[in-house]
């Protein structure tokens, strides 16, 4: 398929009123939207055919026919797993720092909330998506960041260890499963993830993953585990 240079989108949103003001937006700012469903099924068959550049997936899929709730993050799963070029960009009501957490865990580029999201910072995140930035909501960022070459220069002070720890945490793996991947304690994980927190200047594992992913650590796979 000829390459227009437009950005291409998918959306995945339950809500038909929404799901078209999304659509109209994306086109209205010069964006093609060549996806675009209520569910998790009509979406992914979709996808196969229409490779967009950024995938907009809402979390919580309810239908008028039906009493089952989808899970939008199946949709970020699958396209981390069989379509990694493209990138999903979460827009939901939750707010909760564990639902931000599983977004990235399931592979996400980027998690909005669409409680405090204007027009314009949505349609800039999906420009900065496409570029291959990560997102995260600015209520779980704490000013000021350091530099990027502050942040590079903590980096190489971490030990291979540490290096390691950080690429499960960036990989969504919590303290027990990084214990069993590196057949150590969890006490020695806790006490490494608490060097990290101190080193990186981060205040929570969102951060930390997220400052793994920008300066391009490794992020190991989670496979089932021996």
């Amino acid at each position: 398929m000829e390459s227009t240079g437009r950005i291409r989108v998918g959306v995945l949103e339950d809500q038909q009123i929404f799901r078209e003001t999304l659509i109209s937006m994306f086109e209205g700012a010069g964006m093609q939207v060549v996806a675009r469903a209520s569910n998790v099924q009509g979406f992914l068959a979709q996808l196969e055919v229409a490779k967009p550049d950024v995938a907009l997936v809402d979390m919580r899929l309810e239908s008028p026919d039906s009493e089952e709730v989808g899970d939008g993050l199946q949709v970020v799963e699958l396209l981390r797993d069989r379509h990694p070029d493209i990138r999903s960009l979460v827009l939901t009501s939750y707010r909760e720092m564990e639902m931000v957490e599983r977004a990235f865990k399931a592979g996400a580029a980027g998690y909005l909330c669409k409680l405090n999201v204007s027009c314009a910072e949505l349609v800039s995140a999906v420009e900065r998506v496409a570029r291959g930035e990560w997102l995260v909501p600015p209520e779980f960022v704490s000013p000021p960041k350091p530099a990027r070459e502050e942040r590079t220069s903590a980096l190489m002070r971490l030990t291979l260890r540490e290096r390691e720890v950080l690429g499960y945490v960036a990989a969504g793996a919590d303290n027990l499963q990084i214990a069993a991947r590196l057949d150590i304690t969890e006490r020695t994980v806790k006490a490494h993830v608490s060097n990290l927190y101190r080193k990186l200047g981060v205040n929570n594992r969102v951060e930390m993953a997220m400052l793994a992913l920008q300066l391009g650590l490794p992020r190991p796979e989670l496979a089932a585990h021996p």
